[in-house]
C-alpha cells in the first residue's frame, strides 16, 4: 500500500484549508479515508448539495451504478472544482464487493472529457483514480 496515502492522505493533492466535496457517499465508504482527508484539510467534507466552488472532489463509485450516471457526475463535479482542483473517483479494489469493471471509470471519464490516471491504492479496500481534463498536466 502506498505509505503516503495510508498515513495522511497527501497523495490526493489536498491541502490545509481546502474545501473537499464528497459525491455519492453511502454507508459502505471508508471512514478512514474520509477522516484522513478531513485531518489533512482541517475541514469537514461537504456533500454534493454544497452550493459554492470547492478545492477538490472525491466521488465514491461502485459496480452496478450506471456508467452514464458516472460521466454526468464527473461533469457536475468538475463544474464546481474547475481545472486546477484534484478530482478523484474512489472505487472498491478488484475482488471486493462493488468493484467496477476495469474500463468503467476510464470510459466514463472519456465521455466526460477527462483522462483517468492509473488506479492508486488509497486503503486496504479502495482504489483512487485521479481525473484531469484532456490536455491538462500529468
Amino acid at each position: 500500500m502506498n505509505e503516503t496515502a495510508s498515513k495522511n492522505a497527501e497523495e490526493f493533492g489536498f491541502h490545509e484549508g481546502d474545501i473537499v466535496q464528497e459525491w455519492l457517499w453511502d454507508d459502505d465508504v471508508s471512514e478512514t479515508i474520509r477522516e484522513k482527508i478531513m485531518d489533512l484539510t482541517g475541514q469537514d467534507l461537504v456533500d454534493e448539495d454544497y452550493a459554492s466552488a470547492v478545492d477538490g472532489v472525491i466521488i465514491w463509485w461502485r459496480d452496478g451504478d450506471d456508467e452514464d450516471d458516472l460521466a454526468d457526475t464527473i461533469v457536475d463535479a468538475y463544474s464546481v472544482v474547475g481545472e486546477d482542483g484534484p478530482l478523484w473517483i474512489i472505487t472498491p479494489k478488484p475482488g471486493r464487493s462493488g468493484a467496477p469493471a476495469s474500463n468503467t471509470v476510464q470510459s466514463a471519464a472519456k465521455t466526460a472529457g477527462m483522462n483517468a490516471a492509473t488506479p492508486l491504492t488509497v486503503s486496504e479496500d479502495w482504489n483512487g483514480i485521479r481525473l484531469r481534463a484532456f490536455g491538462k498536466g500529468r
